[in-house]
């Protein structure tokens, strides 16, 4: 009997030769690895306790690690000399060692009694201290340049200085030229020229309204002849058309009827007047009396028709004529003699009414043409005084309150460049409302020197002038700096390109005035502060201010702290 048998090591309890000695080597592998992580681990903790203790004795034995030039065999460097704080050799540091470079004599750090100047509004005047100012030679401020400070000052509220401020105690200092170089460093001593305040605004040249006359015929009718054409130029009382109009025939027959009319009636009363009571009787007289007032009156209004009509005459003037003398009279009213000579034998010409001009000037526009029928109510002619050009200005609320007549004006046309560009005015009146729609005031100016640049309707910038000052002390715009509470500029010392001096700036507190434009980049007015000649900062000084707001950290005065 035979007896299947089931390889399976789970029914036999055993496993094969082969598996076991694998197992083996894994577990074998598995000892080894974890042996050589220990023997690491502690190589490791050894090493760091090495060099722990290294450490813990070079402190306590106060030894270093020798320089480089010790291990190559160079002579070793003298001790160290260097401001970390100010960034220059720590023997020549101006502000770590004061008494290398003593401050201005009678200068004070307690209190703003002898720094602040209550008239100027800046630290360290050197208007009202002549010590402080870096020049060659000490001198004080002249009167003209007192009332020059003054009278840019009390100009307008300019912005003030903090008293408080500890700004104006610090100086910068420059390890060397070449550090100037490197940072591109300009100096500019400051100097003397002109500068203006002014309102800029937008303005449009217009004709002077005054001297526009817009010419119409007086009477309905048709247009018989043109006298002048656009861009001609005409005198007060030239010819400029002739309309044909029926008005005026019907006018000039009610004065020839009224003159007759009256004659007749005035002779009537003088015969009737002696016989009144006795074969005329009173009432009757006394009507033909009121038929001769009635035809006085008639006759007034046909002359003020008349010479409403611009055909101005008198009847005592023409009384003594016959009626044909009166006729022709009539018929020629108010033309030039040219004309009656073109005219004359012509019964048409009864009806002519004449257009002349109303002053001197240009014949700007023209809508009259032969044939057309016109009326009073559309122009037939624009005559405009083209050598009277105005300036219509639009200035901002803010600004029109400073704005007065009687000012001077620069104007510039649009796109116009160079200083030639520039054409003079004078303000002539400012309205007291401001326009409904743009909010603006508007401000009229009249040209004082007439150009043929000139053309209404065309814009430009305008610049009233409120102050002008020929000799004040300017500066580049870009040597003026705001630190929140002061305007500072920072002066370089009379002694910088000495030999061997500190190349040391002061920081000096300003106030500064208007502002312009130059070719050479924007200028600024220094109403007080500064000195004309004292050499400032110009290009470059923000790697200067930079340096003082870094050194100024957590000092100064409570509006300083922290810049």
């Amino acid at each position: 009997m035979s007896t299947l048998l089931d390889p399976s090591p789970a029914v036999h309890g055993t496993m094969p030769p082969g598996d076991s000695l694998a197992r083996a080597k894994a577990q074998a592998s598995l000892r080894s690895l974890f042996g050589r992580g220990l023997r690491h681990l502690f190589a490791v903790a050894l090493a760091a306790a090495c060099v722990a203790g290294f450490v813990a004795l070079a402190q306590a034995t106060g030894w270093k690690l020798p320089r480089a030039s010790a291990v190559l065999g160079h002579p070793p460097a003298e001790e160290e000399d260097w401001c970390k704080e100010h960034g220059v050799p720590l023997s020549g540091c101006v502000e770590c060692r004061p008494d290398r470079f003593p401050r201005s004599v009678g200068y004070s750090r307690n209190g703003r009694q002898n720094d602040w100047c209550e008239e100027h509004g800046v630290h360290d005047c050197p208007l009202c201290r002549p010590d402080v100012a870096q020049l060659p030679a000490r001198r004080a401020a002249t009167p003209a340049e007192l009332v020059v400070a003054a009278n840019a000052l009390a100009f307008s509220a300019r912005v003030g200085n903090e008293p408080e401020c500890k700004l104006h105690l610090r100086r910068v200092q420059l390890g060397s030229d070449e550090l100037a170089d490197r940072l591109g460093l300009g100096f500019v001593p400051a100097w003397r020229g002109p500068v203006r305040e002014v309102v800029t605004a937008p303005a449009e040249v217009a004709y002077d309204q005054t001297r526009v006359g817009r010419v119409t015929a007086r009477a309905s009718g048709t247009v018989s002849r043109v006298e002048k054409q656009l861009g001609d130029k005409v005198r007060k009382g030239e010819l400029l058309a002739v309309i044909d109009s029926a008005e005026v025939g019907r006018a000039k027959a009610e004065f020839q009827q009224a003159l007759v009319q009256l004659d007749l009636r005035r002779e009537t009363l003088a015969k009737l007047r002696p016989m009144a009571g006795a074969t005329v009787a009173e009432k009757d007289v006394q009507a033909v009396e009121a038929a001769a007032e009635e035809a006085e009156v008639r006759l007034v209004a046909a002359e003020e028709l008349l010479s409403t009509l611009g055909l101005p005459i008198q009847a005592a003037e023409v009384r003594a004529l016959s009626a044909a003398q009166l006729a022709e009279r009539l018929q020629s009213l108010g033309l030039p003699e040219s004309l009656k000579r073109d005219l004359a034998g012509r019964s048409e010409s009864s009806t002519f009414l004449p257009v002349y001009a109303p002053h001197d000037g240009e014949v700007v526009a023209r809508s009259a043409v032969p044939g057309e029928a016109t009326d009073p109510t559309r122009p037939l002619f624009v005559i405009a005084d083209t050598g009277r050009m105005r300036l219509s200005i639009r200035v901002r609320p803010e600004d029109a309150n400073r704005v007065r007549p009687g000012q001077p004006v620069r104007f510039r046309h649009a796109g116009h460049r160079g200083p030639t560009a520039w054409d003079s005015a004078r303000v002539t009146w400012v309205s007291p409302a401001a326009d409904e729609r743009s909010r603006t005031v508007p401000v009229l100016a009249e040209f004082l020197s007439p150009s043929d640049r000139h053309h209404a309707n065309t814009f430009g910038a305008a610049e009233v002038v409120l102050r002008e000052e020929a000799n004040t002390v300017l500066v580049p715009a870009s040597a003026v700096h705001w630190e929140g509470c002061c305007h500072v500029v920072f002066v370089r010392d009379v002694n910088y390109e000495r030999p061997g001096a500190p190349k040391v700036f002061h920081v000096r507190t300003v106030r500064p005035g208007a502002r312009s434009d130059s070719p050479a980049g924007p200028l600024v007015e220094i109403a007080a502060g500064l000195l004309p000649g004292e050499v400032v900062a110009a290009a470059g000084s923000g790697a200067l201010r930079s340096e003082l707001l870094k050194n100024n950290l957590g000092e100064g005065c409570a509006c300083c702290a922290g810049k």
